[in-house]
Order: structure tokens, then C-alpha cells, then sequence
């Protein structure tokens, strides 16, 4: 069996820095809390919804509501757009489609410096 070459410590390192500033991202962190993930769920199956009909399928207060959909709109996973009185809400599909390929393209490039796999236990 051949052995596989060790990285060196600095291209670990780099490795390792990538993967904490994908995990570090305001994606990972927006989509951390378990309302904001029922928000998404909720705007993909509803699209386009205002603040009122998001909040009234959660038991959170709408303020509470408002302040985890501007956390989703900041990290770029919904575009909001105010129509008189009213806040709409929709996820940004092609946002978060490109920024997870951004994500999957940096992981590949760290793994075989940093968890390649294939080893036995």
C-alpha cells in the first residue's frame, strides 16, 4: 500500500483557516437558530410572503419575526422588498445556490490538506 504524503504544517494551516471562515459565515450563523429555518422553509413553500403571514405560523412575537428575517436578508438568503406598509419577504434561490457552490469549491480545495479520509481507525 502506498503511503500518501503529509501535508506540510503551513498548507494544514491554510486549510484549516478556510474551513473555520466557511463555518464562521453569516450563512452558517443566519441559518443557526431553528425559527430561522422554519422561515425558510416557509418562504419556499409560500414564496413571497409579507411579516404578518410569516409570523402568524410561529409563536414568536412579529418583532421577534422582523429582527430573524433582517439576520436572513443581511447573510444574502432573502430579498425584501416594502410595498406600501407592508415588508415581502422571498428566498434568494440563486444567492444561496451560488454562495453554496462558492462553499462546496473552497471545501474541496481544503480537504486533501485537511481531512482527506481513507484512513483506518
Amino acid at each position: 500500500m502506498a503511503r500518501q504524503a503529509i501535508p506540510s504544517t503551513r498548507a494544514r494551516q491554510k486549510a484549516a483557516a478556510g474551513c473555520a471562515e466557511i463555518l464562521d459565515s453569516d450563512l452558517f450563523q443566519a441559518l443557526c437558530e431553528p425559527v430561522r429555518i422554519e422561515l425558510a422553509r416557509l418562504l419556499i413553500a409560500r414564496g413571497r410572503s409579507d411579516l404578518g403571514s410569516l409570523a402568524a405560523e410561529l409563536p414568536q412575537h412579529e418583532s421577534v419575526i422582523s429582527r430573524h428575517l433582517a439576520v436572513l436578508h443581511r447573510a444574502g438568503l432573502v430579498r425584501r422588498e416594502k410595498v406600501g406598509r407592508h415588508v415581502h419577504f422571498e428566498l434568494d434561490g440563486p444567492a444561496l445556490v451560488e454562495r453554496l457552490e462558492k462553499i462546496v469549491a473552497q471545501l474541496r480545495r481544503a480537504v486533501p490538506y485537511c481531512c482527506p479520509g481513507g484512513a483506518t481507525r
